[in-house]
């Protein structure tokens, strides 16, 4: 290729891979979501800025923008500085014109998130329920929902949909939650609750959900290749890889929580024994302080006893340190990204360990040196997974589909 060296032609010809493999479906795009996705990074661009960056006629701007102007998305705001002929006209993105509801599903009841176009957050909630089946769970969520709109004043047809992060094995396509390892559930059909909560329901691994919500939100935003770890009562795992969400051929890419780390160690609930979350779960640490004091320890209670020394609780800890290194570096050593996020509620409490785990990724590791990769904490905490369920409708209005492979 004339002009081209060779380190160009290989990031074009990688570039050309992904853009017939991955990003097909941004060629479809129509040319109204193109210029939304533009003015929801820019915030403020009059139509010549948008012609001139998207490649579009100015006739197609416009046509495409008094729809948008239509559906409430966008508004003129003030003109623009003139260089020669009338001053254009300046158009905003109007990140309130829509809302979007997470609901992060856990073991005591579930929280709940709204947040705008933005993502910013207008309000959240936890709720503790214990529902007998989900019919009845879909119920509550519909009157919370409801009461936390009325409050904001928002009418319900200004929700584009609601997202649920699920622990568990989703079927995405037709909406299904398969497999939650540590309850009895399965095989869910979340398409005949619509009609209940009254928008479109979107549902997502909780992994998965944190690892979008990340790598848009919090401190992964930019960084295109990267493993998050989610780390609650259990462990889950999301890929994202050049900005996409890695699912795999059955969905159901990234269980590192139930890969081996000690082939003698306690039985998982996925039926095999030392699985990563049997060490570094919050249920798992939970169990080794009651077999060590014979009584009931909190998470925050064992990493106070941690930092005061006590000899159980600095072996509990060695323990996690030990098993998520472990853990780490089989994940450095089969999937080699950029960055490894550590989420959830444990990395509450990564100021204790992050240091000396760190060291023990990289011990006797004749592959990789530190500076290789960079291991940290999630800026997002235990809130990721709820928020990536909240950003769920806004990738459909944003690109038309989600961005996985």
């Amino acid at each position: 290729m004339i002009g081209v060296n060779a380190k160009e032609y290989g990031e074009m010809s990688e570039d050309m891979f992904l853009l017939k493999d991955i990003d097909r479906e941004s060629i479809k795009m129509s040319n109204s979501k193109k210029i939304l996705q533009c003015l929801y990074q820019e915030n403020q661009l009059t139509k010549q800025e948008i012609s001139k960056a998207l490649g579009l006629s100015i006739p197609t701007v416009t046509h495409n923008v008094n729809t948008l102007i239509d559906e409430g998305y966008i508004a003129q705001a003030g003109v623009a500085t003139s260089t020669g002929g009338r001053k254009p006209a300046v158009l905003q993105f109007l990140p309130d014109a829509k809302y979007s509801i997470g609901i992060d599903v856990t073991s005591h009841g579930y929280d709940m998130v709204l947040t705008n176009l933005k993502s910013e957050i207008k309000a959240t909630k936890q709720v503790d329920f214990h529902y007998k089946n989900m019919n009845a769970f879909i119920t509550h969520v519909r009157e919370e929902m409801h009461a936390m709109l009325k409050e904001h004043a928002i009418a319900v047809e200004h929700v584009l949909g609601v997202g649920f992060s699920l622990r568990g094995t989703v079927n995405k396509e037709h909406r299904i939650f398969e497999v939650a390892p540590n309850t009895d559930i399965k095989s869910i059909d979340f398409n005949q609750y619509e009609a209940i909560l009254e928008t479109k329901i979107y549902i997502e691994n909780e992994a998965n959900a944190a690892a979008i919500a990340e790598n848009a939100l919090g401190i992964a935003k930019q960084m295109r290749n990267l493993v998050y770890l989610s780390i609650n009562e259990g462990v889950g795992t999301g890929i994202v890889i050049r900005g996409y969400l890695y699912r795999g051929k059955n969905h159901r890419a990234g269980e590192f929580g139930h890969m081996m780390v000690n082939p003698h160690g306690p039985s998982c609930t996925c039926g095999n024994k030392g699985c990563l979350e049997t060490y570094v779960s919050t249920k798992a640490l939970e169990k080794a302080c009651h077999d060590a004091y014979g009584i009931a320890i909190s998470v925050d209670e064992l990493f106070q006893r941690f930092q005061l020394k006590e000899p159980e609780a600095v072996r509990i800890v060695e323990q996690l340190i030990q098993y998520l290194a472990i853990g780490i570096k089989n994940i450095v050593n089969g999937l080699d990204p950029h960055y490894i996020v550590i989420g959830g509620s444990l990395s509450l409490y990564g100021d204790y360990f992050m240091s000396q785990l760190k060291e023990q990724v990289y011990n006797n590791n004749i592959f990789y040196k530190p500076s290789d990769h960079k291991i940290m904490l999630s800026s997002l905490k235990e809130k990721s997974s709820v928020l990536g369920a909240a950003l769920l409708p806004l990738q459909e209005l944003l690109y038309g589909s989600e961005k996985v492979i």
